[in-house]
């Protein structure tokens, strides 16, 4: 094959607009780069000015260019024989097409590709397909991107890096790769099978044979031949070496490693103190603040302890991406650097691990339901178990449609065959049970501490010792968890499952293999399966009636304090429930009546068929409804739990969007307070839980802590130690906080024009101060959509680039990355920014807190917890609403200052800090940082002064005051 890679620069996205440059690299038959052609084209029209920002081609670099016809004439001769290729070739193939047209020449007919579908398919784990992030991937040059030139050559290099994964794949995933795409139309399906065609002529040299299974290629080994650690030890490895020797060894192996390392006090006081929790069985509450090293805190001396004494200690991280990291980097560090042989093992929730049964029907039978993104997933996921280890989703970027692909295929309890299963030695989720029950630390998170709950220990194994790691959030998923969540759709996806269209579901397609069985137990099973259509019809309309209902009770208005994007919140209390509560109460009755005949009908049906299943092979079929029935008469209880509102200490409440109306509902039932269940299944059960994060404190106090975990008991006992760690980083040199004493007041949550003017002037000349590099953190999305514009058009003549968090995109790591790499921009965020954004370095320079972070307080949940405060004769503002505002606060500030070299600055918008009673909580919770409050107009000047260190150099500021 020969390929023409091309791109084109244009004065917009219409197919009006026309070409300004192009670029196109010739790829021979033995993919070397035989000719790269490349030409500014002089347009009829001006350049835009973004498309100048964006390109850096202006119209005087075009004003000598060759016209489109002179250079469609060099071009025509090159696009031969050729297979088109580009990074999103619709955009560049449509340009080309009419470029032909216009100049007279005939349209290009030969076949086209797209370098995004090879990524996708080569390149599975890839988070983003844009050009520059991917060739900064793979270490590409691509000095100019969005000039044709630069981004045609950098497109080539990449399409070589995916034909070269193609060569390295085995056979047999080239052969499935191939059957994949012989239903689609497109030129990939004719890629495909050209390339096997040409592997398949090839002589063979690799064995593959070892790594395939039931034809498929896998990269794993059955997970029961994998051994204990140490196992051909007779003594313990650890016997007779304190814990101060070890922590030496492993420094002094550190210092060789990484000849940079510098040993902080901070990580070596952690070390002690956690190693001193799990030997002398107390429980330990420290906060560690960013640079001290936490992961490497909490896991030298856990697994000191745990490979010493033989037994496990389990770390609970809130978040999936911590848990990786921890895979990823910490792990592989801690293998080279300690004296000592140990298993780490990683145990996630079952849905995150794929099951191969379950895929290798869905691609045996091509049981696809958007067949041509699904086609695309599919091809992903044969790529990627030809590699994994772990078979965990984590390790995959889907397209739009792969969520509800993953979710046909992922592992789970109800469905699964266990040693029936002619996948079990291979098998994902065993193998990582697998791993926990031989390892001496295991990773898993908070979701899962909780499930084990609920399923009576049965899904870790048995554990005295617990770290748990940004436990500030442990009370929020506790009761998540040990309450009740259902959307409209935990029903409606049930009742799909077994019965989408009279040919798809799980009851259709087995009935269809009944059908033709011989047995008149079989028979009898297509009737029962028949009967059950209409109810199923029947329950999924009864459901919709339901939901509708009970959306017509929310208020239908918009205060910005309980709904941010059109979220409707409403809270159900016994005393006042609404209108047509009784109406939905005798619809709930008939449904959850014929839920049961339904769930009655199916186990009947269940237990007729396992009598023959092994006999006519339906084994998989049967297990996959049982597990659906399961999930139905869950979802049938879980709706009963809900409607009938008998616990008195749980708050019920609903949630639903003025978009999706009905479909968006969401039903909540949790705990007001979930101290006691804390108390009771961690504090008093195991001998030593360690809790740690950033921030646990407020006002250099864990008394909110304590009480919002159930930990006050063992503090009266003497079970309970505290510590706060002192900050590696020099606050005072390298954070300055200001606050501009005379910026207005907001009265309530709406801000009015006054108010937005002035924070869109100040958030702009602070921007222009800091040329970009700027985050700003806002409790609405309402007031950050109103500043979002105005602050877009001011800085536009800077050539400063405004980022908004569900305007721009909705993914906070793309948001992330895109304002990392645009140094001239400013980062507008809600909720989620106000934690777990790691941006260290230049990148951000200064950092703006439009308000304090309070919880609305007519949430439902926050309402409860305030009654309950009040029952006890306590005040819920400072017991409750402060604390709470100030950990998010501290999570909010700790954005700036991520390594030892960061420098920045902090403006507080909100005046309340220095004028309100309850503000010192927030000033006297930072670790810190310079602070001064001045007037609104002093600021940007300060910030200049104090980024061009002016202050250093013995400049006197007269008219600051020092807070």
């Amino acid at each position: 094959m020969k390929f023409a890679v091309l791109d084109f620069e244009t004065t917009g996205n219409q197919p009006t607009d026309e070409i300004i440059q192009v670029g196109l690299v010739i790829i021979d038959h033995d993919l070397s780069i035989d000719r790269i052609f490349t030409s500014l084209v002089k347009p009829s029209t001006n350049i835009p000015p973004f498309i100048t920002q964006l390109t850096g081609i202006s119209n005087d670099d075009v004003a000598d260019a060759p016209t489109l016809d002179d250079v469609m004439m060099e071009m025509v001769s090159l696009l031969g024989d050729v297979v088109l290729v580009a990074h999103h070739v619709a955009f560049d193939f449509n340009f080309l097409q009419q470029a032909l047209d216009q100049t007279g020449y005939l349209p290009f007919t030969g076949r086209i590709l797209d370098t995004i579908d090879f990524l996708r398919i080569c390149f599975p784990a890839l988070t983003t397909y844009q050009l520059s992030a991917v060739t900064s991937w793979f270490d590409i040059p691509h000095e100019r991107p969005h000039q044709a030139d630069s981004d045609a050559l950098a497109t080539a290099h990449v399409l070589l890096k995916c034909l070269e994964k193609l060569d390295d794949l085995p056979l047999l995933a080239i052969q499935r790769l191939a059957d994949l795409f012989a239903q689609d139309d497109s030129d990939l399906n004719w890629f495909m099978h050209e390339l096997l065609a040409d592997r398949e002529m090839r002589p063979v040299i690799t064995d593959d044979s070892g790594r395939s299974f039931r034809q498929f290629s896998l990269h794993i080994e059955d997970w029961t031949e994998i051994p204990p650690p140490r196992e051909e030890l007779l003594t313990n490895p650890l016997e007779g070496q304190t814990f101060e020797q070890f922590c030496t060894d492993s420094i002094d192996r550190l210092r060789q490693f990484l000849p940079q390392f510098e040993q902080r006090e901070a990580q070596n006081i952690m070390f002690h103190e956690v190693n001193s929790a799990l030997e002398d069985d107390h429980h330990l509450l420290l906060e560690a603040g960013t640079g001290t090293g936490k992961s490497l805190g909490y896991l030298i001396p856990s697994i000191y302890y745990s490979v010493k004494n033989d037994n496990k200690v389990v770390v609970s991280t809130h978040t999936i991406n911590l848990q990786e990291q921890i895979r990823q980097r910490d792990v592989p560090l801690l293998k080279t650097i300690l004296p000592v042989d140990f298993r780490v093992s990683v145990l996630k929730g079952r849905s995150h691990y794929l099951c191969l049964r379950k895929f290798e029907h869905k691609i045996n039978t091509k049981d696809f339901i958007t067949p041509k993104e699904d086609i695309i997933t599919a091809a992903q996921m044969l790529v990627w178990i030809a590699e994994t280890e772990h078979g965990d989703n984590e390790e995959l970027h889907f397209g739009n449609k792969g969520a509800d692909f993953w979710d046909t295929v992922a592992s789970d309890t109800d469905s699964c065959l266990n040693r029936a299963c002619p996948w079990f030695r291979k098998c994902f989720y065993h193998r990582a049970r697998h791993e926990a029950n031989i390892a001496d630390v295991i990773i898993t998170n908070h979701s899962l501490l909780f499930t084990d709950i609920k399923v009576d220990h049965r899904f870790l194994p048995a554990y005295d010792h617990l770290v748990i790691d940004e436990a500030h959030h442990l009370e929020e998923v506790a009761g998540k968890h040990l309450g009740l969540h259902v959307k409209y759709f935990s029903l409606v996806h049930t009742l799909l499952r077994l019965l989408k269209d009279s040919k798809n579901g799980q009851l259709p397609t087995l009935r269809n293999r009944l059908h033709v069985i011989p047995d008149e137990k079989a028979q009898m099973a297509c009737e029962i399966i028949e009967d059950s259509y209409t109810q199923l019809v029947d329950a999924k309309e009864m459901w919709d009636k339901l939901t509708e209902i009970l959306f017509s009770m929310m208020p239908q208005r918009t205060s910005d304090a309980n709904q941010e994007q059109g979220q409707y919140v409403y809270r159900l209390q016994t005393e006042k429930m609404p209108n047509d509560w009784d109406a939905a109460s005798v619809l709930e009755d008939q449904l959850n009546a014929l839920l049961n005949e339904i769930v009655r009908k199916s186990e009947r049906l269940l237990q007729d068929l396992r009598d023959i299943q092994e006999e006519y092979g339906i084994q998989a079929a049967v297990t996959d409804l049982s597990g659906t029935v399961k999930d139905l008469a869950r979802a049938r209880d879980d709706i009963r739990y809900f409607m009938k509102m008998k616990e008195p200490n749980v708050v019920f409440w609903m949630e639903a969007s003025s978009h999706f109306r009905s479909k968006s509902l969401q039903l909540f039932a949790v705990p007001a307070d979930v101290s006691a269940q804390l108390k009771e299944y961690f504090f008093d059960a195991k001998k030593s839980i360690v809790l740690t994060s950033a921030t646990l404190s407020v006002d250099k106090s864990f008394q909110y802590m304590i009480e919002q975990l159930g930990l006050q008991e063992a503090q009266d006992q003497g079970r309970l130690q505290s510590m706060v760690l002192p900050s590696p980083f020099q606050y005072r040199k390298q954070a300055l906080v200001v606050i501009p004493r005379d910026f207005p007041m907001l009265k309530g949550s709406n801000p009015d024009a006054h108010f937005v003017q002035t924070l869109v002037k100040s958030l702009a000349d602070a921007a222009v101060a800091t040329h970009g590099r700027m985050l700003v953190l806002f409790t609405s999305y309402r007031m950050m959509k109103q500043v979002y514009d105005p602050l877009k058009e001011l800085l536009s003549p800077h050539q400063i680039q405004v980022i908004g968090q569900g305007i721009d995109s909705g993914n906070r790591s793309k948001l992330t990355r895109r304002f990392q790499d645009q140094s001239a921009s400013v980062l507008l965020g809600t909720s989620s920014f106000w934690e777990g954004v790691d941006i260290p370095g230049d990148a951000l320079t200064c950092l703006a807190i439009v308000r304090l972070p309070f919880q609305p307080p007519n949430h439902p949940l926050i309402e409860a917890k305030s009654e309950l405060l009040q029952k006890e004769k306590k005040n819920p503002f400072m017991k409750l609403s402060v604390p709470q505002a100030v950990i998010r606060f501290k999570q909010g500030f700790g954005r700036l200052v991520r390594t030892a070299q960061d420098r920045g600055i902090v403006i507080i918008y909100d005046t309340r800090v220095i004028e309100s009673y309850y503000g010192k909580y927030f000033l006297y919770s930072l670790p810190g940082p310079k602070m001064e409050h001045m007037r609104l107009d002093q600021i940007v000047p300060r910030m200049q002064e104090w980024l061009s260190d002016e202050e250093e150099r013995g400049v006197i500021h007269e008219n600051n005051e020092n807070i």
